[in-house]
């Protein structure tokens, strides 16, 4: 799938986990001077396995308010509120993986430009709380389309969101779609996959290599829309001039081998070749899922010059807690977002073809058992949704008090013991 296009006019384009970063640093540090370019691309694939393609990704500039791929979108310069780009791998079947992606970037897209002070600029904790904000709101619309309609239950989508703001490009996570940044040669995976294979990994159970191979490789911990609340996870990289930011799918990160994608982002310069080159290794190297990826180079007097940064690595971002209004923004009722519409099934559209390791799934353990890793907390989204209401079988009762209830049977039982005697006489 590829994303729908924004008219527009202007040219101007709105290895262990660190510590957190502090407040004071996210906040009060003060913005980059100079401009901020971006020439991008990015291109999906539906593979050589698969019939349709559930992947969907997201372009925008956030201070013109446009989105896709047209020529003025390419390359520009970074406005005040900043740029937005996703990757969603939906999954479901019979289209329901594609309806779900759709809506993730249509949510993610009207949430983050919605009610912006043009005269403002988004500070870094305001446009991180938005993206966090707007992963949850499109996670719990994806839920709730899902218990509407029985042929779209299970529905879900992984996400991989990163927002730029000053010099601060903020990840937003949710399963097991990436992030990687390249700077100076140097490829670092700056998100986390929210997956099995990772958590044995990470744990010590299982190595790189075996991972390869691992029979479960498919199986994810948490998507949106398979339950009502996501634990989204946040991490934040500080950009320097020339730095290449890659998102994909699993379509292309468990096809093409780390170094592989690390030699095609140095060796092509244009995002638009870069993005032809690794979707076709993919689709050579068996094509098993729908591949999609985003290439972002950035440039310009607004980002300092690589040799004053430190090594890029996986950190979390700490955002602090929003003012206390009473109400929860990012928390709004199937009837609110009613406004976003998504595309219906094409007749007969699903994947029937085989679907092979490439094929995921989301793990819902049964109970919790010990504490879940870095990243994602407590949330209940890695396990199985309770019954809703409508599935409930409702059994009639009485409303009628219990003593009229015994005085009837001792009046029933009078009447057939004298009815007894007259008979019986």
């Amino acid at each position: 799938m590829t994303q729908r296009e924004t008219p527009q006019g202007a040219t101007e384009l709105g290895d262990s986990p660190e510590p957190l970063l502090s407040e004071a640093v996210a906040s009060r540090s003060p913005p980059s001077q100079g401009e901020i370019r971006i020439k991008l691309f990015a291109r999906t694939d539906v593979g050589q396995i698969r019939e349709h393609n559930e992947d969907n990704f997201l372009v925008a500039d956030l201070t013109r308010k446009t989105r896709g791929l047209l020529e003025t979108n390419r390359a520009g310069v970074v406005g005040k509120h900043g740029s937005l780009f996703a990757v969603c791998d939906g999954m479901g079947g019979a289209a329901a993986g594609e309806i779900a992606s759709q809506l993730a970037v249509d949510i993610l897209y009207e949430r983050m430009t919605e009610a912006l002070d043009e005269g403002v600029p988004l500070s870094r904790d305001e446009l991180a709380r938005r993206l966090v904000h707007s992963i949850e709101a499109a996670g719990l619309r994806i839920f709730q389309e899902a218990k509407l309609d029985r042929t779209r239950r299970g529905m879900g989508t992984t996400v991989t969101a990163a927002a730029l703001v000053d010099d601060y490009l903020f990840f937003a996570q949710v399963g097991d779609s990436r992030a990687y940044v390249l700077r100076d040669a140097r490829l670092v995976q700056l998100t986390r996959d929210q997956s099995l294979v990772n958590q044995l990994i990470e744990a010590g159970q299982l190595t790189e290599e075996e991972a390869e191979t691992f029979e479960h490789n498919n199986i994810i911990l948490q998507a949106l829309g398979t339950a009502d609340t996501v634990q989204v996870d946040l991490t934040f990289c500080e950009l320097r001039r020339g730095d290449t930011l890659l998102l994909c799918s699993d379509g292309l990160s468990g096809m093409v081998r780390f170094e592989d994608i690390r030699e095609v982002l140095q060796s092509t310069p244009e995002p638009i070749d870069a993005c032809r080159v690794l979707t076709d290794r993919a689709n050579q190297a068996g094509g098993h899922d729908n591949i999609t990826v985003i290439v972002v180079r950035f440039d310009g007097e607004g980002l300092k010059e690589q040799a004053d940064a430190e090594p890029h690595k996986y950190r979390k971002y700490a955002l602090p807690e929003a003012p206390h209004d009473g109400a929860e923004p990012h928390r709004r009722t199937l009837p609110e977002m009613r406004g976003i519409k998504s595309q219906p099934s094409p007749p007969g559209a699903g994947s029937a073809a085989p679907q092979g390791l490439a094929s995921t799934f989301v793990f819902s353990p049964p109970q919790k058992t010990g504490v879940p890793p870095d990243g994602w907390g407590e949330s209940s989204a890695s396990a199985p949704p309770s019954r809703s209401e409508e599935d409930r079988i409702d059994i009639p009762g009485t409303h009628v008090p219990a003593w009229v209830v015994a005085v009837l049977v001792v009046g029933v039982m009078l009447v057939l013991l004298a009815t007894a005697f007259l008979f019986l006489r």
